[in-house]
């Protein structure tokens, strides 16, 4: 298992700096990069670190030796990782790496798979349409751009860049996700969200964002109406994996009077080329 600050490094979409914002940015040293500035995460990823090298549970005595951490100290950290499921117990006083860092590195996976799968066939989209066109996944109640192509010529600008945020319920690739979710769940996502609107034409209440879940499920796409941001809309598809799973969305974003629905059918088939590559077979 790598470094588990590699693993942190990799799990955050990220995109290149321009020259002004590196000169924003100080200089970190050798030593800065090599080693955690707050010690209890140093301890903690020591400790991840010999269990990721052990191919049975470690005693607690064991992690204290390997790891040169005072067996009170290792003892408070492993039931902190314990807590956040970093840690597994299969016995009483045994320790191995937990499922939650499992979960993550599948998520971490599934976004570089569809980066990778994803950037040819969206830069031929955008040949075609001339308007940018985005890769989004979704983390808890938001979607996360980790992909975008697009060009001056759109007449667009372009407010989130990769690895901004939005809501689900107004996003059309947000809309996606919310229709494969159960009706509990969408009533909980309205309850913890509040279905907080952007502009007018914002859905903010539950039994219209349900029809409108309702039409995306029987549709196979999604649309944003000037919900997100006023003078833009959206039309999305789904990326499927090799599971039948969805992790992605694919949309076209366009000024709303240039939004051609001639287009919904190469968002369709590019979407569905990208989930082929992932080994969707539908």
């Amino acid at each position: 298992m790598q470094n588990l600050l590699e693993f942190i490094d990799l799990s955050f979409p990220t995109r290149a700096l321009s020259a002004a914002e590196h000169q924003t940015i100080p200089a970190m040293s050798d030593k800065a990069e090599a080693h955690p500035t707050i010690q209890v995460l140093e301890r903690a990823f020591a400790v991840l670190d010999m269990l990721a090298s052990q191919a049975e549970p470690a005693s607690l005595k064991d992690i204290s030796e390997r790891t040169g951490l005072h067996p009170s100290t290792a003892h408070r950290i492993l039931n902190d990782l314990a807590i956040g499921r970093y840690v597994d117990r299969p016995q009483a006083g045994t320790y191995r790496l937990g499922m939650r860092l499992l979960e993550l590195g599948n998520l971490v996976k599934a976004r570089l798979d569809v980066r990778d799968a994803g950037l040819l066939p969206m830069r031929e989209l955008h040949r075609i349409t001339h308007q940018p066109v985005s890769l989004s996944v979704r983390q808890g109640d938001e979607i996360v751009y980790i992909e975008r192509t697009y060009s001056e010529r759109s007449g667009m600008q372009v407010v989130r860049a990769i690895g901004g945020r939005a809501p689900l319920h107004l996003t059309s690739v947000g809309k996606l996700f919310l229709a494969h979710d159960d009706p509990a769940r969408v009533r909980q996502y309205a309850t913890r969200t509040g279905l907080t609107g952007h502009t007018r034409n914002s859905i903010t209440e539950l039994p219209r964002l349900e029809r409108e879940l309702q039409q995306v499920r029987m549709n196979g796409y999604a649309r944003d109406d000037e919900e997100l941001e006023v003078g833009v809309r959206c039309m999305a598809a789904g990326i499927f994996d090799d599971q039948g799973k969805l992790v992605a969305g694919l949309s076209i974003s366009a000024p709303a009077d240039r939004l051609e629905e001639g287009w919904l059918q190469r968002v369709k088939d590019t979407a569905a080329a990208i989930s082929a590559a992932l080994g969707c077979r539908v």
